[in-house]
């Protein structure tokens, strides 16, 4: 992620770290102009869904991979608006697409348009064309999120040993 903030840095831009406390402690690179710190992953997650205009997502390991299909799944359940998510890597990438075409697919898992949500690349320019022909959703509020008392009832039962 350095190298995202170095770019920003560099240009002048906004750079925004969002830290997630971990055992094995990780300082902050010296390119971040706001530097926040969560304690749980789905407080985190809420911010870079809520705040992002698109993913450029680089080859990594299970929290990248959680942080991808967190925000596919938003997009393809249209709770927010959708915004580029950009793979970059086709050989880090090639294993994850071809699952999704042979075993998601055929088993009517997920569309061909949800697929397509995603898009795989291996260099800074595709990236920057695909952020310049894309219809990037403007700041602001979100399609709201349905409120928890619309979509659930209480349920009261008494409680039974054994």
């Amino acid at each position: 992620m350095e190298a995202a903030n170095k770019g920003a840095w560099d240009a002048g831009g906004e750079s925004v770290g969002m830290n997630i406390e971990l055992p094995m402690e990780q300082r902050p690179n010296p390119y971040i102009k706001t530097f926040l710190t969560f304690r749980y992953f789905f407080v985190r997650k809420v911010m870079f869904v809520k705040y992002s205009r698109a993913f450029v997502i680089m080859p990594g390991g299970f929290g990248t991979l959680d942080e991808l299909f967190e925000s596919v799944t938003l997009i393809q359940t249209h709770k927010i608006l959708p915004f580029p998510v950009i793979l970059v890597g086709r050989d880090f990438w090639a294993p994850l697409i071809a699952w999704i075409e042979k075993t998601l697919l055929p088993h009517q898992l997920v569309s061909a348009q949800d697929k397509d949500i995603l898009k795989v690349v291996d260099t800074t320019e595709e990236v920057l064309t695909i952020l310049r022909y894309t219809r990037i959703p403007p700041e602001g509020p979100q399609p709201p999120f349905r409120q928890v008392s619309d979509d659930c009832q209480s349920v009261r039962r008494p409680f039974r040993e054994g």
